[in-house]
């Protein structure tokens, strides 16, 4: 079985002086950069995602810094393929599922749990992968929202713990 860790949107415009904080995104940010190290260590390939919009201004917007993936990140991640995407489901009209090929268990995580995360997690173009939502590494503009998003996940697809997934 082949893994791979999903990392979506741990962009600067989620945290403090962007245009969108989400709750608690330094402490996800953390647990993600952790995440990505163990995963690394064991073998699996890591994959990050990063959305760039098509408008002039606002979250994300291609001319600003906000779209940049966190530097923490991408210093954890080293040389991983990173894949553009202007819509939530990273699979749509990219080459994510080029770069899992072979992959059988896809772990998922980052920012937003109700939007970027959800959508991709429940992707048609997911299907062939053994999916599984990493719930402490995802991140919504409230608390409220990450819970109502992960437990209407979790009717669909599993959820774990990051300490759920090693081992």
């Amino acid at each position: 079985m082949s893994r791979a860790l999903l990392v979506i949107d741990i962009q600067n415009d989620y945290f403090a002086g962007g245009v969108l904080p989400l709750h608690q995104a330094e402490d996800v940010e953390a647990r993600v950069v952790a995440a990505i190290g163990e995963a690394r260590q064991a073998g699996e390939r890591v994959i990050l995602v990063r959305h760039v919009s098509t408008a002039p201004a606002g979250l994300f917007a291609a001319g600003g810094s906000g779209n940049a993936i966190r530097p923490a990140v991408l210093a954890a991640a080293g040389e991983v393929p990173i894949v553009v995407k202007q819509v939530a489901d990273a699979f749509q009209d990219t080459d994510l599922s080029a770069h899992l090929e072979g992959v059988t268990e896809l772990l998922v995580c980052g920012m937003m749990t109700q939007n970027c995360v959800v959508f991709t997690a429940m992707s048609r173009a997911a299907d062939p992968f053994d999916v599984t939502v990493i719930g402490d590494l995802c991140a919504a503009p409230t608390e409220m929202v990450h819970k109502i998003a992960l437990n209407a996940l979790g009717s669909k697809l599993r959820i774990a713990d990051s300490a759920d997934t090693r081992g």
